[in-house]
């Protein structure tokens, strides 16, 4: 089963393809590798839960912005390539989170963005991460995900 199939099967709904909000691309394709850029969790044009992680965002809020950052990846990838079944697998996760200084549960939210790569590419979507407490993100996002797909 391709990842459009899955996608469908699964019920799930991809938010419209991004567009940069400043100098770059969403997609850069090399060879036979996808770069995404950085994706913050936006939904109708607003950030979805702004803030700090620890302070002014829950985990639980959290891990639904890194969901919704690896959601916009695949709409991305899929606006770039015409399908996501062009998609061999995922090969590296970045994971920023804005955190509070006493906050070190970033590989819990970076889950849910993982998470969603393995539901729909199974053990092809198994990848390298990093998941990274920083101070702040671009127009006070919680969390910003980027990712590397390597191309069918």
């Amino acid at each position: 089963m391709g990842a459009e199939e899955t996608i469908d099967r699964l019920g799930l709904e991809l938010p419209p393809a991004p567009r940069p909000l400043a100098s770059y691309v969403p997609v850069r394709v090399h060879e036979d590798l996808a770069y995404v850029s950085g994706q913050i969790a936006n939904v109708e044009g607003q950030v979805l839960y702004p803030g700090t992680v620890g302070a002014d965002v829950t985990v639980e809020q959290a891990r639904e912005a890194a969901r919704r950052c690896a959601l916009q990846i695949l709409s991305a990838l899929r606006g770039e390539l015409g399908s996501l079944d062009r998609v061999a697998g995922i090969v590296q996760v970045s994971v920023f989170v804005a955190s509070d200084a006493a906050f070190g549960e970033q590989p819990s939210v970076a889950n849910a963005a993982s998470d969603v790569f393995v539901e729909i590419f199974g053990d092809a979507g198994a990848h390298a991460r990093a998941a990274v407490g920083v101070a702040s993100l671009p127009l006070g996002a919680s969390v910003e995900v980027a990712a590397i797909a390597a191309l069918a």
